[in-house]
């Protein structure tokens, strides 16, 4: 029983180990050897603490801007002061997350087997991030053990079962061929963009044939780039807010020049930095956790094509990549000061650069594969503005567990997720 005690109370409520755990398990399936299961083992327990640690960087770098948000819409009440946020939701719920993870990868790999859904989910930060929106929804609704397992793994693996296979012809119609698909956030507002496109724009002529200046060709690098962008929100907002508000929202002494650009060039370089510090934990996570992963969904179901991550369909048209980004972020902002100023939030809701680059940039290449220009444009439109309306209404329903993660890296299928689970629970009385 001290034994259990151990595994249950120490080991599984450390989501480390528990990860390391399951890629461990992976590996010895695959009777790997010796030196490839420590490396696979301890790199994966290695990378998850990065990613923990990242999180506390963004949020860090954050929050003086969503208090700078409040400050300026003279935002009221206390919604999501009380929440325990990402991290230490992640340290409480790691272990159920984990086991999610692990019970949607089995049903998602059976689905595959047996249905037309032929797809497997292989991307390991975005499956961990579904997983655990689905946890925190269901402790929004107040679930408790087997009931909050099983919604959670439910609502997870209709997820990584469903977007995959919806997005797959639009894949196909960007790469030309069918062999694999995306399994990423992007997939709702890309869905939409496509259609988008589709409706309003002219295929032929395609953002691939705008020639980019090599001199801005370092706005590729999206750490460079969200760090130059979370530096110009916060001086415009520094501005906009004036020498007592910053002082009120950055704290005493940062009100460097008239407008406290020192603050804020640090806090972007301080989000870029973060960013960097993110992926560099998900690829350490996911270039052993994945491999264990993919070794079963094989040896399971040989004839099933990964859902992957959406970097994969960038070098397709760069070009969308980069109009998907800077329009989303101009119509993001554009939506925040409109909506703010008409009293609409209830909560800071800020620019999410994140989204902006990785959710509304892919939607964007299959917008201008169904709408060239002009849909890719509109498109990038439409979305930017959507961010913020499912940024604000997930931030509510999230108010007890995690709105800081919503604040940071939602507007996307986190929030789509986020708002239909909790309508589902509603209806059954939660």
């Amino acid at each position: 029983m001290a034994v259990i005690n151990f595994i249950v109370n120490d080991i599984f409520r450390q989501p480390p180990l528990f990860l390391g755990l399951i890629a461990l398990a992976g590996l010895l399936l695959q009777r790997a050897s010796f030196s490839d299961i420590m490396k696979g083992t301890v790199k994966t327990i290695l990378g998850v603490i990065v990613l923990m640690k990242a999180v506390d960087i963004i949020s860090a770098s954050m929050a003086p801007l969503a208090a700078a948000f409040t400050k300026m819409f003279a935002i009221q009440g206390d919604l999501g002061k009380s929440a325990p946020g990402m991290n230490e939701f992640i340290v409480q719920y790691g272990s159920l997350i984990g086991l999610v993870m692990v019970l949607a990868f089995i049903l998602n790999c059976l689905t595959a087997r047996f249905t037309r859904f032929k797809s497997i989910f292989l991307t390991g930060h975005i499956f961990f991030w579904i997983a655990f929106i689905s946890v925190a929804v269901g402790v929004e609704a107040q679930l408790k053990g087997t009931v909050l397992i099983v919604m959670a793994t439910l609502a997870t693996t209709v997820y990584i079962v469903a977007t995959p296979w919806l997005i797959r012809p639009f894949v196909k119609q960007v790469t030309g061929d069918d062999t694999f698909t995306i399994g990423h956030s992007c997939v709702g507002l890309s869905i939409l963009a496509a259609y988008i496109g589709k409706l309003f724009g002219n295929k032929e002529k395609s953002t691939e044939d705008i020639k980019v200046p090599e001199s801005l060709d370092f706005l590729r690098e999206t750490t460079i780039t969200t760090g130059i962008v979370m530096f110009l929100i916060y001086t415009v907002v520094g501005i906009i807010i004036g020498p007592a508000g910053r002082e009120a929202a950055f704290g005493a002494g940062n009100d460097a020049a008239a407008s406290g650009i020192v603050f804020g060039l640090m806090q972007g370089l301080t989000f870029g930095a973060g960013l960097t510090v993110l992926l560099t934990g998900v690829r350490l996570m996911l270039g052993e956790l994945i491999p264990a992963f993919r070794g079963i969904a094989q040896k399971l179901v040989p004839d099933a094509i990964p859902a992957l991550d959406c970097p994969m369909i960038f070098p397709f048209a760069p070009n969308a990549t980069l109009i998907g980004f800077v329009v989303s972020m101009i119509a993001s902002i554009a939506a925040i000061v409109l909506m703010g100023a008409s009293g609409i939030f209830s909560v800071a809701v800020i620019p999410l650069t994140v989204a902006c680059f990785f959710d509304v940039g892919p939607a964007i290449v299959f917008a201008n594969a169904t709408g060239g220009r002009r849909g890719a444009v509109l498109a990038s439109i439409v979305c930017g503005f959507l961010l913020i309306i499912l940024e604000a209404g997930s931030i509510m329903i999230l108010a007890h567990t995690v709105p800081d993660f919503v604040q940071a890296f939602g507007g996307n299928d986190f929030s789509i997720l986020a708002l239909l689970l909790r309508g589902i629970t509603k209806i059954f009385g939660l």
